[in-house]
């Protein structure tokens, strides 16, 4: 089999679109079954995978983000962008075409997408105006282009079927895993982390995301100041992850526990830090209203830390029996899981070794091999 995988998605900062890719291109590299992989970066076709390194200043981001709202520069580049790349897969036929993050080009072998979740259409408000109005117009021109679709997990499946009419049988799942970085620690190989950035040992619960409303933050930090103030104050709340969009109300909240004493927001960590951050943690809380996977979901299990989060969406699907669920908008709920979490020793130790056998049920080869499924159901259509 001969493939072609899109991996523009593999920069920095490595989000979990990123990962994804690099993991997934490694896993393809290494199997039997594809002949020929090339990768389509930019407008070129390259034989190894790219290394995310930091490519732009931050004050070419800023531009760049000026650029992205200016309707006619993204027109432009809608015009532009797919038909160079399209040029450039001209003769590339015999290869099946993969585009790992919701678009594809226009190519007239056959080709698979990967929608990883529906929040630019179910959820707007989460997202800025013109990155719904870019994602969705490109997503639709996605839509013609597929011979199969691929999603994160059976929740997206059953959804992106019937929010785009697809019949379900040319959707496929290609259920994400964490990276081999996630792992139980030992205390010398944590101390460094906490010394780093003054955290007390295994002493507290832990946010990672992108700090904007699709993750609930504000519910966490709802439940969490409302726990007694000797359980705050012994296993603080620590938060890290970007600025996101719309997230002026959370950072003021999460300022207001800050003067308090119970919580501490860390920014955007390296991403050699956080499999370090994630395996010192007492506990980690991840409420979203919405996820296409959850992937901090597994890392946190595969690190050896106990799990709580909301039953919305995929997380139910990825948690399995592991984790303690509530609704995501059950803030009482989520204080009484939160207090068990971090109180209850035998729960504690018994999800220790729940979410390590969760974990271990996902891997990347698995999703490496389920994917193979979509490229031979496209190649045969």
């Amino acid at each position: 089999m001969k493939v072609i995988l899109s991996v523009d998605s593999i920069k920095y900062p490595l989000t979990g679109i990123g990962r994804y890719t690099r993991e997934l291109a490694h896993q393809l590299a290494d199997n039997a079954e594809v002949s020929n992989l090339k990768f389509l970066h930019g407008t070129r076709l390259i034989d190894a995978i790219p290394k995310a390194v930091v490519s732009e200043s931050g004050a070419f981001s800023g531009l760049r983000r000026k650029l992205l709202k200016n309707r006619l520069v993204v027109s432009l580049y809608q015009f532009s962008m797919p038909r160079m790349k399209g040029f450039v897969l001209r003769g590339q036929e015999d290869h099946i075409f993969h585009g790992p993050n919701f678009y594809l080009p226009p190519f007239k072998g056959r080709s698979v997408v990967t929608i990883h979740d529906l929040s630019n259409y179910l959820w707007p408000d989460c997202h800025p105006p013109e990155r719904v109005r870019y994602m969705r117009s490109e997503i639709e021109l996605s839509l013609r282009r597929a011979s199969r679709l691929i999603t994160d997990s059976e929740y997206t499946r059953k959804e992106a079927a019937s929010f785009f009419g697809w019949p379900l049988e040319k959707i496929h799942v290609a259920k994400l895993a964490s990276a081999a970085e996630f792992y139980p620690r030992t205390l010398g190989q944590l101390t460094a982390c906490w010394k780093k950035y003054d955290l007390p040992e295994h002493g507290y619960a832990l946010f990672i995301g992108t700090i904007e409303p699709r993750k609930n933050i504000l519910a966490l930090l709802d439940a969490y100041g409302a726990l007694p103030e000797s359980v705050r104050m012994r296993w603080p709340l620590i938060l890290a992850g970007y600025k996101g969009w719309k997230s002026e109300d959370i950072h003021d909240q999460i300022e207001r526990a800050m003067r308090a004493g119970w919580a501490r927001y860390l920014g955007f960590l390296p991403t050699d830090e956080l499999p370090l951050l994630m395996a010192g943690a007492r506990l980690f809380v991840f409420p979203s209203l919405y996820e296409g996977f959850g992937l901090p979901v597994i890392e946190a299990m595969a690190s050896g830390v106990p799990v709580i989060c909301s039953n919305a969406s995929s997380l139910p699907e990825v948690a399995g029996q592991a984790a303690l669920m509530c609704g995501a908008s059950d803030v009482d709920t989520l204080r009484i899981l939160i207090a068990r979490g971090l109180e209850d020793e035998v729960w504690r130790t018994s999800a220790v070794a729940e979410g390590l056998a969760q974990a271990a049920r996902f891997s990347w080869r698995r999703c490496a091999t389920e994917t193979l499924v979509a490229y031979r159901a496209a190649l045969g259509d």
